[in-house]
């Protein structure tokens, strides 16, 4: 069996350097693909094991370790894609062994189709439900694949789904059995790493305020964008004079602080009302996401999201109210001491400054401008702001170009009507 030194040298990874955590944090939701690095790291690794059992075992191993170590949830991913890797390649010495074969191969169909339905939620169940006495650890590696960053991605969406549906339905959460199970594989997702660390293989114990009074919150979340749009459909002299609720219950936020499941279900209703391009939703959520559990709101799996989605608003960066709301009132309280939050606000600025207002945009400069103690790639990123704001400019008329009158604009000389036959 190869030692560790050996396994690393056939990635071609230096031990102990960290750059096989640097390959593989290509690996994020809403990415057009797995990128072409990523996929090489799963090909390298597929064409090591073959048909090798106990080299399996030992990469699995190797995963685990580099998981509890690095806290690096695309460890996870790495588990769960050199297992449906295999598996297309039909190598069954493997895959018949492994005890989480099926379960993954039915999660990664519901990750490829971006829902989990009733029926694979049923499968699902049934998979954790046949976890047998005294092969608990079997629950430590579903947990590592229910950690991959795809699997939450898609468990939280499904989630947020299930919610609207529910309203239509005047269902309460604490009555869905899908949704439930949803919030228990998102549990175990969540609690991977400690599991794994502590080797209790049991699953985490779901807070009973998470069913019976956070969730509900959302709810009545989607109960006012209803009722804001119904109202706004209406004609105009039916129409009463409603504003939108632009205020967060305390106990939401202190839900958003406290809790991590209701921390990771409320980020992504917030993707949910970004990609719906509901603003008013949006600016009334943002100030909550301030102080989360764990900053989960300034990771980069989130602004990554956040960031691409808020393409779709474009129109809506020329507002200084939405500006305010989004950079001032959310990414700039952490980009002094988060680098990776001034990273994702120029990136966004890069791609969207010639919307902002130009008052705005020289503040939001100013705001974002790197410090002695800034990396390189915040730096370059700024640079390259100055650069296309620069273009901007030249590309604006001077003032005695504007002041000269178009020579379509000039009077047309006075021509005498034609005299009447």
């Amino acid at each position: 069996m190869l030692p560790f030194k050996a396994l690393a040298w056939a990635l071609e990874v230096p031990w102990g350097s960290g750059h096989l955590a640097a390959d593989v944090t290509c690996w994020s939701p809403g990415a057009q693909g797995v990128a072409k690095g990523c996929a090489d790291v799963v090909q390298k690794l597929t064409r090591m094991v073959g048909k090798n059992v106990k080299l399996y075992d030992m990469v699995l191993q190797f995963l685990r370790t580099l998981f509890l170590r690095t806290r690096n949830v695309h460890y996870c991913t790495l588990r769960a894609e050199l297992l449906m890797s295999l598996h297309d390649l039909d190598v069954g010495e493997i895959c018949s062994v492994d005890p989480c074969h099926k379960f993954t191969w039915c999660l990664d169909a519901c990750i490829r189709e971006r829902f989990v339905d009733s029926k694979r939620a049923r499968e699902l169940q049934g998979f954790l439900d046949g976890v047998k006495r005294g092969q608990e650890q079997v629950l430590g590696d579903l947990s590592m694949i229910l950690c991959d960053p795809f699997a939450i991605n898609t468990l939280s969406l499904s989630a947020v789904r299930h919610l609207q549906e529910l309203v239509g339905q005047e269902t309460l959460p604490r009555d869905s059995p899908d949704l439930l199970l949803l919030l228990r594989l998102l549990a175990l997702g969540q609690g991977a790493w400690d599991m794994i660390d502590s080797q209790v293989f049991k699953e985490p114990k779901m807070e009973v305020g998470l069913v019976t009074r956070f969730l509900p919150t959302l709810m009545s979340f989607v109960v006012d964008d209803h009722a804001f749009n119904v109202d706004q459909k209406l004609p105009a002299e039916e129409r009463a004079p409603v504003t939108y609720p632009s205020t967060l219950p305390e106990s939401f936020t202190k839900f958003l602080q406290e809790q991590r499941m209701a921390c990771e279900v409320g980020l992504y209703y917030v993707l949910h009302v970004a990609k719906q391009r509901n603003k008013n939703a949006l600016l009334r959520l943002l100030p909550g996401l301030v102080e989360t559990f764990g900053d989960l709101a300034f990771g980069d799996i989130f602004l990554h999201l956040l960031t691409g989605t808020l393409a779709l608003l474009a129109d809506e960066f020329a507002v200084e109210d939405f500006c305010s709301g989004l950079f001032d009132g959310f990414l700039l309280t952490a980009a002094p001491r988060k680098e990776n939050v001034q990273r994702h606000a120029l990136r966004l600025l890069l791609h969207l400054h010639h919307r902002v207002a130009p008052a705005k945009l020289q503040a939001l400069q100013k705001a974002l401008e790197p410090t002695g103690q800034s990396g390189e790639a915040v730096k370059e990123l700024y640079s390259q702001l100055g650069e296309r704001l620069e273009q901007l400019d030249q590309q604006k008329p001077s003032p005695a170009q504007a002041a000269e009158s178009p020579a379509l604009e000039l009077p047309l000389p006075a021509v005498p009507a034609p005299a009447g036959l």
